[in-house]
């Protein structure tokens, strides 16, 4: 007997089917839906306590603190210019799985501010690296940067100077424009077969203003690259620059001073920051990165019960 036959004469054609009213119809958003936390595994190590920088370890803290997702700083799981092996990666996830956390975000480091074809390329190449290395952790989104001119001594330089830098001698904010947009371009046919999203951070370079991110964003106008947003980096009228990339974010990157910040401290209103983004429909993850003094492992426990309330 033909299906369609089957359907139309037997005895499921003879059950009512119930009509979906505006009381009973599933509803594609959900405004009071809290948003899930994380937290990225820098908040642990953050670049200095090695006693923190084995991913497994800061799985388990992640997972006994009682957060939803854990964000990994690729930095903290291989050297420059060295690729983690598969195995590797298939144990993180593997590890992550059994505690019942979500592998939620790749944050990840790329500069394509120079005028070099060959330095871009190596780092283009980075970037699908990376996506690759996302993917084979089952990570749906990944962290991405402009980079920076490098005219700066170090980062301490850089941060002495609020995070804005001189161009290189001969060159402009427009030709940097034209040398990332040109490099994502190459890069997203990458990011869309592996299904990773790619999130611009305002992350100094051209991100250093909402404007910056959001010409690059706009200009490739592609769904698979959109914006991390980070709560931290805006150092002069945060809210206002916030709500400016709201609707496009994908992260939301969350930033506690607890004991003062190394380079600097600011003083986040995260009950305003949250309407901000469910005003913008924004109902992602929420990922923690703690940049204070204060030891970790009592900051963090601290830092989840601030973002919490703040989004629930």
């Amino acid at each position: 007997m033909k299906r369609r036959h089957f359907l139309a004469s037997g005895s499921l054609a003879a059950l009512p089917l119930p009509l979906l009213s505006e009381e009973t119809a599933p509803a594609t958003t959900s405004p009071s839906r809290p948003n899930r936390i994380g937290v990225s595994s820098y908040s642990f190590w953050g670049f200095q306590r090695e006693n923190l920088k084995d991913i497994p370890t800061c799985l388990d803290h992640a997972a006994r603190m009682g957060f939803d997702g854990f964000e990994i700083l690729q930095r903290q799981i291989a050297a420059a210019n060295e690729i983690p092996d598969n195995a590797t990666l298939q144990k993180y996830k593997r590890h992550a799985f059994l505690l019942g956390l979500d592998l939620m975000g790749y944050s990840t480091h790329q500069g394509f501010l120079s005028p070099d074809q060959a330095k871009r390329d190596a780092q283009i190449k980075h970037t699908i690296d990376c996506i690759e290395q996302a993917y084979a952790l089952g990570i749906p989104t990944m962290r991405v940067n402009s980079g920076t001119w490098g005219t700066s001594k170090d980062f301490d330089d850089l941060m002495a100077k609020r995070g804005i830098e001189q161009p290189l001698e001969g060159y402009t904010e427009e030709d940097a424009y034209g040398w990332v947009i040109e490099s994502y371009r190459k890069i997203l046919p990458v990011a869309e077969k592996c299904g990773v999203v790619l999130g611009l951070e305002n992350h100094w370079g051209l991100g250093v203003t909402p404007e910056g991110v959001k010409r690059v964003v706009d200009t490739i106008n592609s769904p698979w690259l959109k914006v991390t947003l980070d709560t931290g980096n805006f150092l002069e009228d945060p809210y206002e620059r916030l709500t400016k990339l709201a609707k496009d974010t994908v992260l939301i990157q969350t930033k506690t001073y607890f004991g003062g910040g190394v380079w600097y401290t600011l003083e986040l209103d995260y009950p305003r920051i949250a309407k901000i983004m469910k005003d913008a429909g924004f109902t992602g993850y929420v990922s923690l990165e703690f940049e204070g003094k204060e030891d970790p492992l009592t900051a963090i426990p601290k830092s989840l019960d601030l973002l919490r309330k703040a989004f629930a």
